[in-house]
């Protein structure tokens, strides 16, 4: 374990708010379906399906930020402020472009988008009140994640938790208004849930914004700096990057295809995917942080060049990533009962059962995501083997979970369990990949360029 305390302070530092920050995110969403949840089984799984394609834009998210880490951290590490701010500006007007084209495709044809996940006619139904309101909230969505991102680069991840409470806080409220009617608004139900959460994504983007420009001295920035180009650094980001956006896209892909499986064992299993995903994504979030302070740590050493401290960095977080997998999972299995008797009281019998089998064996899985995403994506993606990270994913997901998972549910008829299993049962096989990856110590490569 190494023993400078510095190193265990600026981990809990960008850690913390890193996880207040998830937490609150992912409390937007599991607010949505709690409250939503109270409506039935419809409309919940309407506004969960709608949501996958949030699913697919946060995962493209992710990428970006993720791609723009790997390169800004290094360069933040080597003390060149400018050229990261370059890969920042390139990062963010990508990001809007995507937000952008995302709107307008979902606007089009969103009754297509839906019948991707399920052919149930009345869920559909309930999700395109949902979806054609929530669409708005994507720009917002995507700038506010880059701009957060640029933050944790500087080490400063307090303007994150700031503004993802703030989103929340609207969210909630709007929801409590706009979704049952009261303080003398009509009673919309699932599209009320929509509205909160667009107003919830553009009060988070207010806060990113203002921060980054008037709040932040490291990279200053200004609005000037939107004109900052380099064409050596676009190709840079481009060829650094492109494995880690694809990964996450791919991942975001792999995500839906799980739950078009699932949503066509029945609306019962769908409604129980709801909440044993959002619960885990809930008590994952310190999983998440972590691997994401890691990332930001691993890079600016690697940028400054000191080989011998990145190793000793990545042997104690591998230990760190361990314990705190065996803490969420057992967390997860204890709790179960109580967070569904707390929170999912419409859901039918059939669901409620789905769901505790469900998080039984998130609790399990738990324990290999803390510790393989953490290591290959916190570490090893961080240091600049962007491209393995990316092969590694590309082969679990596709060539066993997704095929076991189609044969466990339509030619063997296995129980919904038994393909909840099959469908994350690469978390545990990746930690062996994992374990050998980092202590070969052939992933660490410096990406910066001269001024």
């Amino acid at each position: 374990m190494v023993k400078d305390r510095s190193f265990y302070s600026t981990l809990a530092k960008i850690a913390l708010p890193l996880a207040l920050q998830n937490l609150i995110t992912f409390g937007i969403g599991l607010a949505d379906n709690f409250m939503v949840g109270s409506l039935g089984d419809l409309a919940l799984s309407g506004v969960f399906l709608s949501n996958q394609v949030q699913w697919i834009l946060q995962m493209l998210c992710a990428g970006l930020s993720a791609a723009m880490v790997v390169l800004a951290a290094q360069y933040i590490g080597k003390g060149d402020i400018k050229n990261a701010k370059i890969v920042i500006n390139i990062t963010l007007k990508i990001a809007f472009a995507v937000g952008l084209a995302l709107t307008v495709v979902v606007l089009f044809i969103p009754r297509a988008i839906l019948g991707l996940f399920t052919e149930d006619q009345a869920v559909i139904a309930e999700g395109m009140k949902y979806i054609g309101v929530v669409c708005f909230s994507y720009v917002f969505f995507c700038c506010s994640n880059m701009l957060l991102a640029s933050m944790r680069c500087v080490q400063n991840t307090k303007i994150g938790f700031l503004s993802s409470l703030t989103g929340f806080c609207v969210n909630v409220f709007l929801n409590w208004v706009l979704i049952f009617g009261h303080l003398g608004m009509p009673v919309l139900g699932v599209k009320g849930a929509a509205i909160a959460t667009v107003i919830a994504r553009a009060s988070e983007f207010t806060v990113a914004f203002c921060y980054a420009r008037f709040g932040d001295k490291i990279l200053a920035f200004r609005l000037a700096d939107l004109r900052l180009w380099n064409k050596l650094l676009l190709g840079d980001f481009f060829k650094y990057g492109f494995p880690v956006i694809l990964g996450d896209i791919i991942w975001g892909i792999a995500g839906t295809v799980q739950v078009a499986i699932l949503g066509r064992l029945g609306a019962e299993v769908l409604a129980a995917n709801t909440i044993a995903a959002n619960l885990h994504q809930l008590l994952g979030v310190i999983v998440y942080a972590i691997a994401g302070a890691s990332g930001v740590i691993i890079g600016r050493t690697v940028g400054s060049g000191d080989i011998e401290k990145v190793k000793a960095y990545s042997k104690t977080l591998q230990k760190i990533f361990i314990c705190f997998g065996l803490v969420t999972g057992i967390i997860i299995f204890l709790l179960k009962d109580f967070i569904l008797a707390l929170g999912f009281k419409a859901i039918s019998p059939e669901a409620h059962s789905y769901a505790i089998q469900f998080l039984t064996v998130f609790s399990i899985t738990i324990v290999g995501t803390s510790y393989q995403m953490s290591v290959l994506t916190g570490i090893v993606r961080a240091g600049g083997a962007t491209s393995f990270v990316l092969l590694n994913d590309l082969f679990w997901v596709w060539v066993v979970v997704i095929p076991s998972a189609l044969l466990s549910a339509f030619v063997f008829h296995f129980p919904p369990v038994v393909v909840f299993a099959c469908l994350k049962c690469d978390q545990i096989f990746k930690c062996s990949v994992a374990v050998v990856k980092l202590h070969k110590w052939n992933w660490m490569k410096k990406l910066t360029r001269e001024s």
